[in-house]
């Protein structure tokens, strides 16, 4: 049975009216209760916590395009994200999946002026993710409860709930999401079998590594980002990352829209240790 976005829209106003959103985000806090998120990974006794989940971005570690390649290529082959090619070997653009990938100032930062950060910010490689917001677009608009924030603003994608309308993609001002029109299964260059594979017709995303922080472990990208990377709590004075974004110049992707991003830049090169 085929179904047509103008009925797909009116089934879901119907079921609005009827509560029934309601209840998905009720029985979805009662997993946040139990400490389950989707992928369903049971936090083990040194699983690392937080109130709030956040991302410095230090330029100055990333000087070259090795450095970033290691830390895109860390996170896709820990997360099985397929690898499309054109016949000729070049990348298939219209069918790219992508949780982190490399931007030029231009566009991960329009509308602010790099001529008053110095001349050459708009020649570094930035990269980016998904922001994990503090104020999500992609969940408010999301009918199936696909998308949503835990309680420590981890941004997640249960891919198995995900029926592929592709609202959030729509609402992201980011461009942190992908949609698999085709099997990523057929592009994988080697499975990582500790992580699930997905399927065609869902949208995928960065989760921070949610599987990893169970086992206590930081996320794969920070793992092999040299100290470019920072992750921690923000909540927490103590932490790093939380030091750094009271104490520095830092600069996060369109601020403008209220969103509140988690992800922060930090371009002045300064000391932060």
């Amino acid at each position: 049975m085929s179904m047509n976005r103008r009925d797909f829209l009116s089934i879901a106003g119907f079921a609005s009216l009827l509560g029934l959103g309601a209840t998905t985000a009720s029985a979805t806090h009662t997993i946040w209760e139990k400490g389950l998120f989707p992928p369903q990974v049971e936090p083990s006794a040194n699983g690392l916590r937080a109130k709030h989940w956040a991302m410095v971005v230090d330029m100055s570690k990333f000087k070259t395009e090795e450095e970033i390649r290691q830390v895109t290529e860390a996170c896709h082959k820990a997360h099985n994200v397929p690898d499309f090619r054109m016949p000729d070997g070049a990348p298939d653009l219209k069918n790219e999946i992508k949780w982190i990938w490399e931007a030029k100032f231009e566009n991960a930062f329009p509308g602010q002026d790099s001529r008053a950060m110095g001349e050459h910010i708009k020649d570094m490689p930035f990269l980016v993710l998904c922001n994990h917001c503090e104020k999500p677009a992609c969940v408010r608009v999301c009918p199936t409860k696909a998308t949503f924030k835990r309680p420590d603003g981890i941004v997640m994608q249960d891919m198995h709930r995900c029926i592929g309308c592709r609202f959030c993609m729509a609402a992201c001002p980011f461009g942190a999401r992908s949609f698999n029109w085709r099997d990523p299964r057929l592009a994988l260059k080697e499975e990582n079998r500790e992580y699930p594979t997905r399927t065609i017709g869902v949208v995928e995303k960065c989760t921070f590594c949610t599987e990893r922080l169970a086992k206590g472990e930081k996320p794969a990208c920070v793992e092999k980002s040299n100290g470019g990377l920072i992750f921690g709590d923000l909540a927490n004075p103590n932490e790093e990352v939380a030091r750094i974004v009271s104490t520095h110049y830092t600069i996060r992707r369109k601020p403008e829209l209220g969103t509140e991003p988690s992800v922060y830049y930090l371009i002045g090169g300064n000391e932060h240790a």
